[in-house]
């Protein structure tokens, strides 16, 4: 149930105010390919691309270009690293796995920029100064894709221990009565 609710929580909050580049999407779609179930992974794929189709289209006013396949492909990519973390993963793994979540969308989607749109000439230098022009972008990225994931694959555990806890303290109230 968590891994579809950090989705829903990834959607939302892509409309709301957030500081750019800084959304719990990537730590929802490793959570979900670590916890979900295998045959719904379509469903964050589907909710992430129809919200990118409306806020490109009728928020931002952009027209549609073929780059955001590319922000499809990361998506499945990040539910197929997930799938990597169903296993005993430790924290270093997940953190890691995050992490190179938020690289492989930086190089992924700033080559995306730089061939599809004219804003940077189609050189060597021009896709340089599109990733240059993009490391603000990045940093907050790789801020929010740990601070995220962190939360994400700790919130079981936590619910667990609490659980636990208070299982445990209403056996020791019901014991003492």
């Amino acid at each position: 149930m968590l891994a579809y609710l950090f989705v829903i929580i990834a959607v939302a909050v892509r409309f709301l105010p957030h500081p750019m580049a800084f959304t719990p999407v990537g730590a929802s779609l490793l959570f979900f390919g670590a916890r979900g179930p295998r045959r719904h992974a379509w469903i964050p794929l589907a909710l992430l691309a129809a919200s990118d189709v409306i806020l490109t289209t009728l928020v931002y006013r952009y027209p549609f270009t073929w780059d955001h396949f590319i922000t499809w492909a990361w998506y499945a990519g990040m539910l197929g690293l997930g799938t990597l973390l169903r296993q005993n993963a430790g924290a270093l793994k997940i953190m890691g796995s995050a992490l190179a979540g938020s690289i492989g969308f930086f190089l992924v989607s700033n080559f995306g920029v730089w061939a599809a749109w004219q804003m940077y000439p189609k050189t060597f230098a021009g896709l340089m100064t599109c990733y240059d022009a993009g490391l603000p972008f990045f940093r907050r990225a790789v801020e929010g894709d740990l601070l995220f994931t962190a939360a994400m694959f700790a919130t079981p555990v936590i619910l667990h221990a609490l659980s636990g806890w208070l299982h445990k303290s209403a056996s020791d109230h019901i014991a003492a009565a």
